[in-house]
């Protein structure tokens, strides 16, 4: 069960203490797109989520996206954020985040994955041994396969709750 607790737990991308990443060692820092850095059907960056990559880049973070979305989504963002990403990344399946590890040379100890989503992006990453951050879904508004990925996270959820492993709602770090 615990292949699906976040090490940290918070409400979204803007309430993590960055800090503190650093100050444990993690340089890289990989973000989900849809429901992570803006809602699914969002075609604009808002100029916050501009701002925070900006900062996390000046203060020595390598920072990349790490989307099942597809290409053109990906392409979208890193034009807009100023960044690499991978696209259809397949998570949970790590081939594609075992092969980012290896390309990029960073410790696993050294990288961060940060995402809305305990069966996709939080068992990915743990799966892999990266620091793994789950935030709360910016929108309501899913696609299809997500919305069914939603229901059984939720069942999940409840299962880990009863376990006294994770509580949906109570944020740590």
């Amino acid at each position: 069960m615990e292949k699906y607790v976040p090490d940290i737990y918070q409400k979204s991308i803007y309430t993590l203490d960055y800090s503190k990443l650093l100050s444990k060692g993690i340089k890289c820092i990989l973000f989900d797109i849809d429901n992570t850095l803006a809602p699914m059907h969002y075609t604009e960056v808002s100029d916050k989520t501009k701002e925070l990559i900006i900062s996390l880049k000046q203060k020595g973070f390598k920072v990349y996206l790490f989307s099942n979305g597809p290409k053109r989504r990906v392409i979208f963002f890193e034009q807009a954020l100023g960044v690499k990403g991978v696209y259809f990344a397949f998570k949970p399946f790590q081939s594609k985040l075992k092969k980012f590890i290896k390309q990029t040379g960073f410790a696993l100890e050294e990288i961060a994955l940060v995402g809305d989503q305990i069966l996709t992006d939080v068992l990915a990453g743990n799966k892999v041994g990266i620091t793994t951050i789950l935030v709360t879904p910016v929108s309501n508004k899913d696609h299809l396969p997500t919305k069914i990925i939603r229901f059984l996270e939720n069942r999940k959820m409840k299962k880990l709750n009863k376990k006294n492993l994770f509580t949906k709602g109570e944020y740590y770090d």
